[in-house]
């Protein structure tokens, strides 16, 4: 009885100290699916970033980011989302954007965890689309120096690939904007050698069901993707949005990253504008993850809807 006594009571012992031995630790890998016509639709997270807001945003007082940013129970800085979308269709994987990588620490790099979990490997990417060249949409291409998506095509605007990709544009530019230039030629420089970057111009169909339109502003060529499939369309809308909870309230709202802080500004209005018009689905690289939903308008400005839960796509 003296055992069972003493056995009882290390047992209630260890499981009042694991009761009391709370850990927190990390989210399961990022992936959320739905469909969009025939397409299937992927949001990879990539890793979240603390963002200050009330610093870094633009044309908006600091005490409206922060009444606005507390109205969502938010405060800055604000952990943003890296998010990355990936498309099948019925004979293309394509991926727009690729996150930060290894550009921001520990931060960024999560997505091929996050590919591998979603039942993907970086080998079966067949086209790769940038929305632009800052590093937490490149940084993703490459681990250790080489291709991470050794069969896919990078598909960017010429634009982008003109200026970030010379060295010369860097007095063009804040200071702040300077650790671009690098990001850009190191996670790029694999692939050129190799022959798999195709540039574009102009508004265009880049692949099939994927057309590429110009917003510049956030860069000299940043570019919005609208995936369409039947009837239905994505609107992949890259840096266009970087605080939900203050640009929609606010959209001239801009961030000291924008290379013209007004032209972003227009830019995001007509992209909003459309999203509302046109019913888009939405694809946000930087809206808590997963990034996806559709814009509804309100009395002042513009608010978010999230992609509504479901279990299966």
């Amino acid at each position: 009885m003296k055992r069972v006594a003493l056995l009882v009571a290390l047992l209630l012992t260890t499981a009042v100290a694991a009761a009391g031995d709370v850990r927190i630790g990390p989210q399961g890998p990022g992936f959320y699916r739905m469909r969009v016509g025939a397409d299937e639709v992927t949001a990879l997270l990539d890793g979240t970033h603390p963002f200050p807001a009330d610093e870094l945003l633009t044309h908006v007082d600091r005490a409206r980011v922060d009444d606005l940013l507390k109205a969502e129970y938010l405060a800055s800085p604000v952990q943003g989302s890296i998010n990355a979308f990936l498309v099948k269709t019925a004979d293309r994987l394509v991926l727009i954007d690729t996150g930060a990588g290894p550009l921001y620490a520990g931060d960024g790099g999560f997505l091929p965890m996050a590919l591998l979990a979603s039942g993907y490997r970086p080998e079966d990417v067949t086209d790769i689309l940038l929305t632009h060249l800052h590093r937490d949409h490149v940084g993703g291409l490459i681990r250790n120096g080489t291709m991470l998506f050794p069969n896919a095509t990078v598909h960017v605007s010429k634009a982008d690939a003109d200026f970030w990709l010379d060295t010369a544009n860097e007095r063009k530019v804040k200071d702040i904007l300077l650790p671009m230039f690098p990001g850009a030629m190191d996670s790029l420089g694999p692939y050129l050698k190799a022959g798999r970057v195709a540039t574009f111009q102009g508004e265009t169909d880049v692949l099939p069901g994927f057309h590429a339109i110009p917003a510049p502003g956030h860069t000299p060529g940043h570019t919005w993707y609208l995936v369409t499939s039947g009837s239905e369309h994505l609107l992949a809308w890259g840096d266009t949005v970087h605080v939900a909870a203050v640009q929609l309230a606010e959209p001239g709202a801009s961030i000291r990253y924008d290379v013209d802080e007004e032209a972003a500004a227009a830019s995001r209005k007509r992209a909003l504008d459309e999203a509302v018009a046109k019913g888009y689905w939405v694809a946000a690289a930087h809206v808590s993850f997963p990034g996806l939903g559709h814009i509804r308008r309100t009395a002042s400005g513009y608010a978010w809807v999230p992609v509504n839960y479901t279990r299966t796509p």
